[in-house]
């Protein structure tokens, strides 16, 4: 997320890229992690944007369900798996998938108990930013429809996101495109992507 965060100051925003141990706790911890974090950088601060790649959208709702806020301004959301990932359906039992992804990467199936299935719809404005450009042909054979090698386009969708934009990258470095940090600068600005008018 670095070179995000760099091409967000050089914007103008005040950015904290926080961290979580991802691999090591369950979505409770990594909420509260969060939350700690949070506090502990923009207790003062006047309006907190957030922006999350993958799995980062996802505890990006959980906290928000958790620890709703006034001060709660735009989200942006890059790949994220909205509606879970048929990855982690195959997989997720797998001894090689629990060690990478740890306990929470095993909650982000598509049944309708997993962990972004059971969070409430937002309550801010979100913009997603789903990727098209697979460079894993296996996962691909995995994931029905169009996909960016870890999440299928169509599980990307939040029902009432304010706006939601497809570019042709793959999940792994979607965030490092700086077309795509011109979009996430111009949704937290408008509220609004920008879209290329039709000829």
């Amino acid at each position: 997320m670095r070179p995000l965060e760099k091409y967000l100051t050089k914007a103008g925003f005040e950015v904290h890229n926080l961290r979580y141990a991802s691999t090591e706790k369950s979505p409770e911890g990594l909420v509260e992690d969060l939350s700690d974090q949070v506090a502990a950088c923009c207790e003062d601060a006047s309006a907190l944007h957030f922006v999350g790649h993958s799995l980062g959208g996802i505890l990006i709702r959980a906290y928000l369900a958790k620890h709703p806020s006034e001060k709660a301004g735009r989200v942006v959301m890059i790949a994220p798996p909205n509606q879970g990932s048929e990855l982690v359906d195959v997989l997720g039992d797998s001894t090689l998938f629990r060690w990478a992804l740890g306990p929470t990467g095993q909650q982000l199936g598509t049944e309708p108990e997993s962990l972004p299935n059971r969070l409430p719809p937002p309550t801010v404005e979100i913009g997603v930013i789903a990727g098209t450009g697979t460079v894993s042909p296996l996962a691909s054979a995995i994931i029905p429809g169009e996909d960016d090698g870890k999440v299928a386009v169509a599980r990307t969708k939040l029902e009432g996101m304010t706006d939601y934009l497809l570019v042709p990258n793959s999940h792994t470095f979607i965030m490092r495109s700086k077309k795509v940090g011109a979009q996430v600068v111009r949704f937290l600005r408008t509220g609004r992507f920008l879209h290329e008018v039709p000829e």
